[in-house]
């Protein structure tokens, strides 16, 4: 018979040994995705100003079962939840709630929760200021080139050189285009 005494074979000094502890998890894939004009326009009063059909299909295929971080007024233009996916919306007013969605007060608590779901992939959506608040998180863009340039108060961040074009799907009056970030060219 095995050793019974009160402390029943634990080693007290370390009461969680290190096979207890679980393994850290990686970190999803952090995606940006937007439809963005020519001039860098993504928004013009609440609103986006052009219509594309097959720019929302492929929105909804591409973040289908994911999490989706966005600010209250890209939350507000949609109207509601988008079925099939956790949206986390981001707020500054602590008594904003709505049916179905996870709210955060600020993009750090936004993704902590989204990273608590352990998700494959988080999509932040918008609206500028989130973007912006998220760049150096963002692993990959996937952003629809519209071939206009309207008039309009909400601007996507400037794509820099440590975007690398990974695919291009060319169409009329716009382009499916996704970049992965180049880490070496951060690094270097």
């Amino acid at each position: 018979s095995g050793h019974q005494g009160p402390d029943r074979g634990l080693n007290m000094t370390n009461p969680h040994p290190v096979s207890e502890t679980p393994a850290p998890t990686e970190r999803p894939t952090v995606i940006g995705i937007a439809a963005v004009a020519r001039n860098g326009v993504i928004g013009a009063g609440n609103d986006i100003p052009w219509r594309i059909k097959e720019d929302w299909v492929r929105f909804k295929t591409i973040t289908m079962g994911h999490v989706l971080i966005m600010g209250r007024k890209t939350y507000d233009s949609i109207g509601r939840p988008l079925p099939g996916r956790t949206t986390i919306v981001v707020t500054r007013d602590p008594d904003w709630t709505a049916d179905c969605i996870r709210t955060a007060h600020n993009l750090d608590d936004a993704f902590e929760v989204a990273y608590a779901l352990a998700p494959e992939k988080v999509f932040v959506a918008g609206g500028g200021q989130i973007y912006a608040g998220a760049w150096d998180r963002l692993d990959v863009l996937e952003i629809t080139e519209v071939d206009i340039e309207p008039a309009g108060e909400v601007r996507f961040p400037l794509i820099g050189p440590e975007w690398v074009v990974v695919s291009r799907e060319q169409a009329d009056g716009y382009a499916f285009v996704t970049l992965e970030k180049d880490t070496e060219s951060i690094l270097n």
